[in-house]
């Protein structure tokens, strides 16, 4: 694995939750919620620029896939929009896949266990999720 930040992301339909690790690639902590821009890309545009502000050296999207390990729409989706940010990072950072499963239901869990609930959850959890799916990317490499 190569040395350095990695960024996470949850892709959702509403928002994206982004996480970035330390330079060791040991811990993910989170960074951003960003609005989802399907129409105009902005959100890829926002992510590009924290890859770039926080030198990261590679990018871990969540991979959606059903607890019988098949891939379905949100697959496809999340698919389709690595494949969109890693054109607006020109090549120049490599975009990997994390299977996902459920993290968006655990991250949703221990907000609720916290005591953030209703509106306030919502604004961290996609946080939260890619937390998830970034710190057990790393945690596998390792």
């Amino acid at each position: 694995m190569t040395r350095g930040r990695w960024l996470g992301i949850d892709v959702g339909s509403v928002r994206v939750g982004v996480a970035l690790s330390d330079p060791d690639g040991v811990l993910a902590t989170p960074l951003a919620t960003v609005a989802r821009d399907a129409a105009r890309g902005s959100d890829l545009d926002t992510i590009a620029g924290l890859v770039a502000e926080h030198d990261v050296v590679g990018v871990v999207v969540g991979l959606p896939r059903t607890l019988a390990g098949r891939e379905g729409p949100a697959a496809e989706a999340a698919r389709e929009y690595a494949t969109a940010l890693a054109a607006r990072l020109d090549g120049d950072v490599p975009v990997a896949f994390s299977d996902e499963r459920l993290t968006t239901v655990v991250a949703t869990r221990q907000m609720r266990e916290s005591g953030r609930k209703g509106r306030r959850q919502r604004v961290v959890v996609d946080q939260v999720a890619a937390v998830a799916i970034l710190q057990g990317w790393l945690d596998a490499r390792r």
